[in-house]
């Protein structure tokens, strides 16, 4: 048996990645191993001190405490997790704001089909450490406060309706979201050590408005179950501490779903994890000790491609984004230069898949009123 398949059908962490299940060209060979990117090597950093493949350029949207170009709306500090939605011919990106005491929130940058920003505005205001998020169906961000009673927001990226806190999602210290539409549910991380991996089942599919059922992903030997989360308040006793036998992950991070997965990472032991929600399976996808020279280290937010491709920021590390293609290999796809005080995050692709968004969240300053919110342009893959 190969090393490789072998460490597949392994009991990792105590989940047992089984073969049986249907294998895809998104999980052939779980975890992915150290490789050549498609996109060949990175060449010497431009002037924004980025290194990319041939074939792709860089540019500055916006900075931290300065004015969107072609907007006049000041660009929040501490820019984290982030989103694309079609807005007709053009896009709008998102880009939550992690500051503490309520000085968090969301902004938003409108461009038109040229990539020219249009427009540039506040979607949520007075909250704190806005983290990771993720986007739903409906055209709405879900945006995630990172402290021990935090809510889950949800906010127009259109700036037209006022933002909602939707309580029934919980009080935890929230990372990301990402919607499951084929089961009708919403997974969510939790950034702790002892975090735990959550669901909510919305009562009626197509709003949030009438609330739902906050389940806990629980391990019992070999087998997962979903449990309801008895007080999603978090009080007295913390969500992730209510049911026995939850299973716990080390400081859960960014969350990304596609077709019949979520892939989520943690920090903690520096993972991607696949939860086949169709076999109700949890793999991983990727971890830094199971792979000869990993390239990803400080996991956070991830994001994907409709090619197959997934993207992984870096916390730390050495300030990259890492591809991992469907076949399971991993390569650096970018590298920022001169800001290894900060580190990457809101990293998203606009509906075309020909534009990169992220931020470094405290740019070249190591400050959060330094950051620096980048787009990258270039041939991404379409085809495989």
């Amino acid at each position: 048996m190969e090393r490789r398949d072998f460490l597949r059908a392994a009991v990792v962490g105590g989940t047992v990645a089984t073969l049986g299940f249907s294998v895809t060209r998104e999980s052939i060979a779980y975890p992915a191993k150290t490789g050549p990117s498609p996109y060949g090597a990175l060449q010497a950093a431009d002037a924004n001190g980025i290194e990319l493949p041939a074939g792709f350029t860089s540019r500055v949207i916006a900075r931290s405490t300065h004015a969107v170009a072609n907007a006049g709306y000041t660009w929040h500090s501490a820019p984290d997790g982030g989103a694309c939605f079609a807005d007709g011919a053009g896009w709008i990106y998102v880009s939550n704001s992690e500051m503490s005491s309520g000085g968090g929130g969301v902004s938003a940058i409108r461009f038109d089909a040229s990539g020219n920003t249009t427009d540039a505005y506040r979607i949520l205001g007075g909250t704190t450490r806005n983290c990771a998020g993720g986007p739903i169906p409906w055209n709405t961000w879900l945006s995630c406060e990172e402290t021990d009673f935090g809510y889950t927001w949800e906010t127009d990226p259109w700036g037209v309706k006022a933002a909602v806190r939707r309580d029934a999602m919980g009080q935890f210290t929230h990372e990301a979201a990402a919607c499951d539409p084929d089961r009708k549910v919403i997974y969510q991380t939790e950034d702790t050590s002892d975090g735990c991996f959550y669901r909510f089942i919305p009562t009626t599919w197509g709003g949030l408005s009438a609330g739902g059922t906050l389940q806990v992903l629980v391990e019992n030997g070999t087998a997962l179950s979903w449990v309801n989360v008895p007080d999603p308040d978090g009080s007295p006793t913390p969500t992730r501490d209510q049911v026995t036998g939850a299973k716990i992950f080390n400081g859960g991070e960014g969350a990304f779903y596609r077709n019949g997965t979520c892939y989520f990472t943690t920090k903690g032991d520096n993972r991607v994890w696949a939860y086949d929600a169709a076999n109700n399976q949890l793999h991983v996808a990727y971890d830094d000790n199971l792979t000869s020279n990993p390239p990803l280290t400080g996991v956070d937010n991830i994001t994907g491609a409709t090619v197959g491709d997934l993207y992984v920021a870096e916390d730390g590390g050495n300030m990259e984004i890492c591809i991992i293609t469907p076949d399971d290999i991993i390569a650096p796809f970018l590298r920022v230069t001169g800001q290894s005080a900060s580190e990457l995050c809101g990293v998203a692709l606009n509906p075309a898949g020909n534009r990169m968004y992220f931020s470094s969240q405290r740019g070249t300053s190591g400050s959060s009123s330094g950051g620096i919110t980048y787009e990258v342009t270039g041939p991404f893959r379409t085809s495989l």
